[in-house]
């Protein structure tokens, strides 16, 4: 929207400069995108009269004239130029820029002879002075216009355009009236409107109007004005506010509605009386109708666009564009001049529909002043019968009073208003804001229990909650005299169990060890979910993405086999991914009926390391994935708590499997995929798999300070023979039992199978390392624990010392 200040302060007029109204509009939420001049600058330029006007004696496009600047002139002389505008004339009021003017891009007006004649200025165009940026001839001024007199104070020129940026819930500032009402409000003066009266008729002309259409048009109002002068010239001081806006003049009679649609907000639009056929109906279009719009271009309407039309045709679109065939045109003598609201709703979207955008379109889409026809209509006819004369008829006006919008009644409280802006504005100042927004308020209550009833007038299609009314308050009150007040919290350490392991720990050991992190969907292929976990009960979505992510995970393992056989797919023939995140399993002893674990799982694929020239080629196993997991659990401090032992589980290779317990409970599995699931998820190679509860690996146990021995330490390495069934894990777990405070540290180093050893037994290699932090330990002390160690063995175990 594009103002012109001087004509902003002909409403409203704050003692305030134009930069500081630019900022204001600005704080008050309607954001200024520039000021800019309304003409160029330039010095010298007089209105003149053309009193002697005759060809050139030497070229025939050129004209003589002798210019009349008034007394102070040269005292009185008459100005010699040579003119080359065609519609240069006797009596004609002019801009002369006299010698010695400076116009727009410094050019400075000098003496001069054009074939042979003298000129001793120049006769003015729009765009000479920077008014436009092109002009057809020479500026005509009015005929009142005081000859002498400095163009630039006689227009107003030291003027500014301002463009304010509307958001589109502000559709009650698409005018001056909206603009100048704000402008009141936030400098507390009053507004003068420019005076509206009753046009009386003098004739009795009508033509009927229907509303078939009630919910999208609910109010329009048509008057007929008859004998009108169409060529009549549109009033200089309407043709620069026009321009100053943005809007260029074209005939009085659009002009006058383009005028009162910046004046008062409110599109009007003016038919020629002798294109209606009968009477106006505001409907919709009928299948496949077509409308010649006022550009030439045709169009096929929608059923859901809105158009005026008589009784054989539709005659333009409602509230958007007006059609060819009823414009008013240089022919016309009568028109039927309209005033109507539109709903929003029945207008947005529609312009675009057709690819048009028009200053109508903008401002019935954004909503209008549902009582404000009347007075648009009697504007519009003041203006008319001033500048084209004519006899207007009685307005005749069709309403659906129940689907105007009505005016809607709001309650701001105080507690909610100091809670939301965080200051305390007075009592008084709150309700003189209301007020001088043009509410109706009513105050009840008092202190924080004060309330504010606000019956919100029906243009300000913004308001209807409460909080709109807090944005009222405060951008009106001024958001720079809200002070800044830091606001004060007491701020505490959160606690950080230490023993808490962060997950980004675990991660980064993964990584360390070759592995990539992977997202996958937490919705899965039931089909290869049910290969992987048979008879796993699931939680079955009920509206999937596709059939195929159906399902909720019961583990992790599913995306991550897949990602593995994607990369295969692409060359990628070493893989190793991990994953964290929620299982989801369906237990009815948790509140929801679905248990969700926060678990982390990895796979790998292909060979143990990268090619190389130096490393012996080799395909991953199970000890590569198993050390893999104990190296996470290392980080726990607390390995001994955490027992591998045989399992048989569906998706895995039965004997290359491991339960991993902790204190008794399952904390997750790790071994190899069968290889009959291989083969059907078009896996390449052995590919082994991991998945731990992170609630059970995520605890750490904390380093206790303990005095480091001076003494030296002692080994001892026995070797026992032992039953194949029974794990090296038991063995170690029996000797740190009996071992007793000497024993600093245990290491299997060999596990021996073949000659010397019966079939179904093993040959332990086990390293024990005994030290005391009092003295050195004599052989017997040595002794006494080896020996006891062994006979727990042999009686526990059943196992014997290796001859």
């Amino acid at each position: 929207m594009k103002f012109s200040e001087s004509w902003l302060r002909e409403w409203v007029n704050p003692a305030i400069s134009s930069d500081e109204l630019a900022h204001q509009i600005t704080m008050a939420g309607l954001e200024v995108d520039a000021v800019e001049p309304v003409a160029g600058e330039f010095t010298g330029v007089l209105i003149g009269e053309v009193v002697e006007c005759g060809p050139h004696p030497d070229a025939d496009k050129l004209q003589v004239t002798k210019i009349n600047l008034g007394p102070d002139y040269n005292d009185g002389e008459l100005a010699d130029i040579v003119c080359g505008a065609k519609n240069c004339r006797l009596g004609l009021k002019v801009a002369v820029a006299t010698v010695g003017a400076v116009l727009p891009g410094d050019f400075k007006i000098k003496k001069a002879k054009l074939r042979g004649v003298p000129s001793h200025g120049m006769l003015c165009s729009e765009s000479e002075i920077g008014l436009s940026e092109s002009a057809d001839g020479i500026m005509e001024l009015a005929s009142d216009a005081p000859i002498g007199m400095c163009v630039r104070e006689y227009l107003d020129l030291n003027d500014v355009t301002i463009d304010v940026d509307l958001t589109a819930n502000r559709g009650d500032c698409l005018g001056l009236k909206g603009l100048a009402r704000e402008v009141g409000v936030l400098n507390n003066l009053s507004v003068t409107e420019p005076e509206i009266t009753a046009v009386t008729p003098t004739i009795d002309d009508t033509v009927a109007i229907t509303l078939s259409a009630e919910k999208a048009c609910p109010r329009y109002l048509g008057r007929v004005i008859k004998n009108i002068n169409i060529n009549a010239q549109t009033p200089l001081w309407m043709v620069e506010k026009l321009r100053r806006c943005g809007t260029r003049s074209i005939d009085p009679v659009v002009d006058v509605t383009n005028y009162v649609l910046l004046e008062q907000g409110h599109p009007m639009h003016a038919f020629d009386l002798s294109a209606i056929a009968g009477g106006i109906n505001v409907r919709f279009a009928n299948e496949a109708e077509k409308l010649t719009l006022l550009d030439g271009n045709e169009v096929t309407l929608s059923t859901q666009t809105l158009v005026i039309a008589d009784n054989e045709k539709a005659l333009a679109m409602a509230g958007i564009f007006g059609g060819l065939a009823s414009g008013v045109t240089n022919e016309s003598k009568d028109i039927f001049l309209e005033s109507a609201f539109f709903a929003p709703l029945a207008i947005l979207g529609k312009a675009r529909q057709y690819g048009l955008h028009t200053d109508a379109s903008h401002r019935y889409e954004r909503g209008i002043d549902p009582q404000l026809q009347r007075d648009a209509m009697e504007r519009a006819t003041q203006l008319l019968l001033e500048i084209v004369g004519g006899e207007a008829g009685p307005i005749v006006e069709a309403v659906s009073i129940e689907n105007i919008p009505a005016e809607r009644t709001v309650t701001l409280r105080r507690a909610k208003l100091d809670g939301r802006i965080g200051h305390h504005i007075k009592d008084t100042t709150v309700a003189e804001i209301l007020t001088r927004l043009g509410f109706n308020v009513t105050e009840t209550g008092a202190d924080q229990a004060k309330v504010w009833t606000v019956v919100v007038p029906a243009y300000r299609f913004d308001i209807s909650i409460e909080v709109d009314l807090i944005e009222e308050v405060a951008r009106i009150f001024g958001y720079n005299n809200i002070p800044n007040v830091s606001p004060k919290a007491t701020l505490a350490m959160r606690e950080q169990k230490e023993a808490q392991l962060p997950l980004s720990k675990l991660r980064n050991v993964l990584v360390n060890r070759g592995y990539q992190e992977a997202i996958t969907y937490s919705f899965v292929d039931p089909k290869v979910q049910a290969q992987l976990h048979p008879g796993q009960a699931t939680m079955t979505l009920p509206h999937p993405i596709s059939s195929e992510m159906s399902e909720m995970r019961v583990s992790l393992w599913t995306g991550l086999l897949q990602s593995v056989a994607y990369n295969q797919n692409r060359q990628q023939n070493r893989v190793r991914l991990f994953e964290s995140g929620l299982r989801f399993i369906p237990d009815e002893s948790v509140e929801n009926g679905v248990r969700q674990d926060n678990m982390i799982a990895g796979v790998l694929s292909g060979q143990r390391s990268e090619e190389h020239w130096d490393i012996e080629k080799a395909a991953s196993d199970f000890y590569d994935i198993k050390s893999d997991v104990e190296a996470l659990l290392g980080l726990t401090n607390n390995v001994s708590d955490f027992v591998f032992s045989k399992a048989e589980i569906d998706a895995l290779h039965p004997g290359q499997t491991a339960a991993i317990h902790k204190n008794g409970v399952l904390v997750g599995h790790v071994g190899a995929l069968h290889p009959e699931l291989e083969r059907k998820l078009g896996l390449n190679g052995r590919t082994l798999v991991f998945e731990l509860l992170l609630a059970e690996v995520c605890t750490q146990n904390i380093p206790q300070a303990r005095d480091i021995s001076r003494f030296p330490a002692n080994r001892r390495d026995i070797a026992v023979v032992i039953d194949e069934q029974v794990s090296a894990n038991k063995v170690l777990q029996l000797i740190e039992k009996v071992g007793g405070n000497y024993l600093v540290d245990l290491n299997l180093f060999d596990v021996y199978r073949g000659n010397g050893i019966e079939s179904g037994f093993k040959s332990l290699a086990i390293a024990m390392t005994l030290q005391d932090n009092n003295k050195t330990l004599e052989e017997k002390d040595i002794t006494d624990v080896v020996n006891r160690v062994v006979d727990t063995l042999k009686t526990e175990l059943n196992a014997s010392l290796r001859d």
